[in-house]
């Protein structure tokens, strides 16, 4: 970690729940014990982690210090292309042996067997796979053979040289394209600059086999690899298993040194403008970039990062309430500090201008920063900013036994990489209390001022062909200016005392009848407002509590000269506030409060999202009441809606996607359809302030037309008095009828559409959209049935189109039913791909479906399915939503639980004529369309 120079006293006393104790800033950080930790004699390290959050399940990641940093000039590309090989033959999985065999037992390529890799790391990850049938020792196999013993045979080399260079066209855009302008200044000319993973298609397309094989041997050793286990498993048989398998890797003698790489200091400014025709909104970014020690942390270090996070924590609050201002000259704008590379951090400001006015923009956010350098922090900021982290503590703390895989190893790998200690987060909390009652506003103050050094900056800006882009001149005149401007103020606010609901005069109603139903395990309490309140107490998941409260109407009931406006809903209302609290001060009234509620208008019904932890329920039934008895809508919110409206005509003038979605709704629905409309200035113009006020007190104007369901780690008794306070509370018309929505959206112009699409490109690549669909009857086990021939059809594609073909590196298939307002039967395919191969694809994929069809579906590929189906819902039952879906499916849509009990009955008997049937319905008489995107130049 980066040690700033700050004043720290040697030693402080504390008392901690009632024990005296003392506190030294150069004592090491408290060590998680249930993390097992070791070093094998080969020099390979491993961490073990038991945790039922997924029951019957674990997880494996091989943690490789080995990314593009360590490439040569004629290696660039190739220790992302040694990630893709590992999927392509080991010694105990030839060919796609890895694949096959964990899919067969319901893992998913791309979700639950993945990699990734970095400037600095390369990792792998099997997340989720069930520890049954010996998949403990598979899976450790894995990692084995990932360790040392991959096969990279010629012909796999070959094979996976086009699905890399699909990748690449495949991620390449403006913004691409100008990142890569702008990495040597970002960088300083160090090898990051030139490093970025998916390397050169040039070294990529034409590499020698023993190059890769060359890298792999260097770098791929067992110094250099950490094993992660984290699941439902045994500790000692785990580790165990690992020093039987692993220890007979052969450490490597001579190993070429794992060397860091620095970047070079530079004293002054340094700057590059980036532009691009596929990009027509400009941004910049400021950087300041600082030393990074990998020295081992201790209670200073920990208090430092306190520090850095404050401060930036505070300046990224002021730099938003700015922001909310409708005459600001930037749209948005935020501070950071973070890591930047392995021996880097960088304190950032980026910083998105309104058009035409970069220099305006870049100097009030250099204002807003200067302003905390000049004159610190208040008060009242410094003891928001204790409570937000004293509350993220605490529900960490909470939930520490539901803490996700990923999220473990993430901790896992900081440890390994860079030395980042793994901690006790309960004991770690006893020393952060003490340190943030100890931390002042001068240490605050001076680290802002250490952060904000006059050494090693540079700006990045993204500039607009046309408009006055902001020069290195105009940057340094305007950071001399700010930095030496007398009359900038101090930040001042008023303060906000209230409660949330401090002066509003409720008056509670009443629970009339309680019913207690047997199928789901939740109760129903009717409200004397007409209210149905659907409750289940459920703690597979602590200290988590979901609220949803569903009507029926939506944007079908909104009529076509409003739609525009009725889109705007969700941003006008959330923007505004709530009651009678702006959104700036809504923020600061909730600090130290978990709970958070949303209003969102869809199709065919209004709704209201919420959660919270269980001792801040309350609050998040104070927002439903809120949000129906005082809804805010400012104008001001509404002012900066417009601008970033604007900003958006501009961003999507030259963007390549936007302008593919206008091409495919004017082909499927027409240039008028009002309920498909192409998002330009004329929809713009329509959106309205009045509008977006009335459509939303139309929409929420009955709270007895929401049914709600409230789910999670809440107890009955505490309950039911905080939803007669502010459910039943609620003013109603009482209807026990309620609303239905309309079956009016738009149909496709005609049964079929065949269109190709030429765009000029700087990067050429075809863009392949096809779809299918017809009504069919919902229910459980059709919707099963789509569900599978989806899952069966993108291994078709991927197997097809990805791995013999080499054409695309993520084809797309699905398919599944919509139960409302038509029960339809819909199946897709998406890709972006080689021009020159767009059209032999999209023969491909077609047959994929006839094939199907015509009855040709492999065993391999429905067991694949009907296994991963199974596991999935197995693994989903540990999750509270599981039970929320269960709920709501019954209460809202009468789907028998027992379903659900027998669900894994059902997936087994899915037969191969099940998803031919399907195909056929499919095909037979359905409307489809396919466009394909191409290349003009």
């Amino acid at each position: 970690m980066n040690r700033l120079v700050l004043s720290l006293a040697f030693f402080i006393a504390f008392l901690t729940k009632g024990v005296s104790q003392s506190i030294n800033y150069n004592d090491p950080l408290p060590i998680d014990s249930t993390i097992k930790k070791g070093v094998l004699p080969n020099g390979m390290t491993y961490y073990i982690k038991s945790t039922d959050v997924v029951k019957n399940a674990a997880s494996y990641y091989i943690i490789q210090n080995v990314g593009s940093i360590l490439e040569n000039d004629d290696q660039k590309g190739l220790a992302h292309f040694l990630e893709h090989m590992a999927f392509n033959g080991t010694e105990s999985f030839p060919g796609k042996g890895i694949l096959n065999t964990l899919q067969k037992h319901g893992a998913i390529f791309g979700k639950d067997i993945n990699a990734y890799t970095g400037f600095d790391e390369t990792v792998y990850n099997l997340s989720n796979i069930p520890t049954k049938d010996r998949l403990v020792d598979t899976c450790l196999t894995v990692l084995r053979d990932w360790s040392n013993y991959l096969l990279l045979t010629d012909e796999e080399i070959d094979a996976e040289r086009g699905v890399i260079k699909e990748e690449w066209r495949t991620r390449q855009n403006g913004n691409m394209r100008i990142l890569n302008t702008t990495m040597p200044i970002k960088y300083n000319y160090s090898k990051y600059a030139d490093r970025m993973p998916i390397g050169s298609m040039d070294v990529v397309e034409n590499f020698e086999y023993k190059a890769l094989r060359d890298f792999y041997h260097d770098w791929y050793r067992t110094d250099l690899q950490a094993i992660a286990i984290i699941g439902d498993v045994d500790v000692n048989e785990i580790e165990e298993k690992i020093k039987n398998i692993f220890s007979v890797i052969p450490a490597v003698d001579g190993a070429k040194p794992r060397f860091l790489v620095d970047i070079p200091e530079n004293d002054s400014l340094m700057y590059i403008l980036g532009m691009d025709p596929e990009v027509s909104t400009a941004s910049i970014s400021f950087g300041i970039r600082h030393k990074r020690s990998l020295e081992d942390n201790t209670v200073g270090d920990l208090k430092r990062s306190l520090l850095e996070s404050m401060t930036t924590r505070m300046l990224s609050d002021r730099i938003s309430e700015e922001g909310r201002k409708p005459e600001a000259s930037f749209l948005r704008a935020r501070v950071g500090y973070g890591s930047m590379s392995r021996t880097s951090n960088v304190f950032s400001v980026s910083v998105y201008p309104k058009p035409n006015q970069q220099k305006e923009a870049f100097k009030d956010v250099l204002t807003l920063v200067e302003s905390a350098v000049k004159y610190g922090y208040l008060e009242s900021e410094i003891e928001r900013t204790k409570l937000k982290i004293e509350t993220s503590y605490e529900n960490r703390i909470a939930k520490k036994n539901d803490a996700s895989h990923q999220s473990i190893e993430a901790a896992i790998q900081n440890n390994f990489l860079v030395n980042s200690e793994l901690t006790d987060v309960e004991k770690e909390y006893e020393i952060v209390k003490v340190l943030l009652k100890d931390i002042t506003a001068k240490e605050l103050h001076e680290t802002i001022k250490a952060l904000y050094s006059k050494k090693n900056r540079f700006i990045t800006v993204t500039g607009v062909d046309g408009q006055d882009n902001l020069t290195k001149e105009q940057a340094e005149n305007i950071i001399d200016a700010v930095e030496n401007d007398n009359n900038i103020k101090a930040y001042s606010e008023d303060v906000v005392a209230e409660t949330l609901i401090s002066d509003t005069d409720i008056v509670p109603g009443a629970i009339q009848t309680t019913r207690i139903n047997k199928s789901t395990g939740s109760t129903t309490f009717e409200l004397s407002n007409g209210v149905t309140v659907h409750y289940k107490f459920v703690d597979k998941q602590k200290d988590q509590v979901t609220l949803r409260a569903v009507s029926y109407g939506g944007e079908s009931l909104v009529k076509n000269e409003d739609l525009p406006s009725a889109n705007f809903v969700e941003n006008l209302v959330q923007m505004s506030g709530l009651g009678d609290f702006s959104a700036t001060d809504l923020k600061k009234v909730l600090v130290g409060k978990t709970a958070n509620v949303k209003p969102s208008l869809k199709g065919i019904s209004e709704s209201l999202s919420g959660s919270s932890n269980t001792k801040d329920v309350e609050t998040m039934l104070q927002m439903v009441y809120l949000y129906f008895e005082k809804p805010r809508f400012d104008e001001q919110a509404f002012e900066v809606i417009k601008n970033n409206v604007d900003n958006y005509l501009i961003r999507k003038s030259k963007d390549i996607n936007a302008k593919m979605r206008d091409s495919i709704t004017v082909a499927l629905y027409g240039k008028n359809d009002p309920k498909k409309p192409i998002y330009d200035q004329e929809y713009a113009n329509a959106i309205s302030f009045d509008k977006i006020k009335a459509v939303y007190e139309e929409r929420f104007a009955d709270i007895s037309d929401f049914e709600f369901f409230i789910v999670g780690d809440v107890k009955e008794d505490e309950l039911k008095p905080l939803l007669e306070k502010y459910i039943a509370s609620v003013h109603s018309k009482n209807n026990s009828k309620g609303e239905m929505y309309k079956d009016n959206d738009s149909e496709w112009l005609s049964e079929q559409i065949q269109k190709d699409v030429y765009l000029a490109m700087e990067d050429p690549k075809a863009s392949v959209n096809i779809a299918y669909k017809k009504d069919m009857s919902y229910n459980v086990k059709n919707s099963l049935y789509a569900r599978a021939l989806g899952d069966i059809l993108q291994l078709r594609v991927t197997e097809t189109v990805r791995e013999s073909e080499g054409g695309a590196y993520s084809p797309r298939a699905d398919a599944y039913m919509t139960r409302e307002p038509k029960s339809q039967v819909f199946v897709s395919f998406k890709f972006d791909c080689n021009p020159d191969m767009a059209d032999n694809l999209v023969d491909i994929v077609n047959n994929e479906l006839r094939k199907i069809a015509n009855g040709t579906v492999l065993d391999n590929d429905l067991s694949k399915t009907k296994n991963n189906f199974i596991k999935e819902e197995e693994q989903s039952r540990n999750r509270n939503s599981y039970d929320l879906g269960m709920v709501m499916k019954y209460f809202r849509y009468q789907e028998n639980p027992e379903d659900l009990s027998k669900f894994v009955d059902m997936v087994n008997k899915i037969s191969k004529k099940d998803i031919q049937k399907i195909a056929q319905n499919v095909l037979e008489g359905s409307k489809s369309y396919e466009i394909v995107f191409k290349p003009l130049n």
